[in-house]
């Protein structure tokens, strides 16, 4: 594995999950995922995002070679699924089911995973 790119497609990754997650969350499904913004501390989300892009990149770098924008969509949406619906399980465990939610937040987890899948592919693939 080359440990530049890991690195710099992962924090790229982490940026963009970032920037993607204001825009779905804090922008557009805003109403549909209402947040208390007293109790928000951004620096555990950039964190989280953060290690969600090196999550990927070390998947598309260690294991797979994915240095192409088409199949790093597709793997991308794929972790985005399973993840989403993973957290989201783990999350109803502890409150009260939401099924209309759950999907919701996986179609949007599928879509920013396959950006960002996207986005580590192709600087992993510029890069070699």
């Amino acid at each position: 594995m080359k440990m530049k790119n890991f690195i710099i497609a992962g924090v790229v990754g982490g940026l963009v999950n970032f920037l993607l997650g204001w825009l779905f969350y804090g922008m557009l499904f805003k109403d549909f995922f209402p947040q208390d913004d007293s109790n928000m501390r951004m620096v555990f989300i950039f964190l989280g995002c953060l290690i969600y892009g090196l999550f990927i990149a070390y998947i598309f770098t260690k294991w797979a070679g994915i240095s192409h924008a088409a199949t790093g969509a597709k793997a991308g949406a794929i972790i985005g699924f399973f993840f989403a619906v993973s957290v989201n399980l783990f999350m109803m465990s502890s409150s009260e089911p939401d099924f209309q939610r759950l999907v919701m937040d996986t179609a949007i987890s599928i879509v920013m995973s396959a950006i960002v899948g996207a986005v580590i592919a192709v600087v992993n693939g510029k890069l070699k």
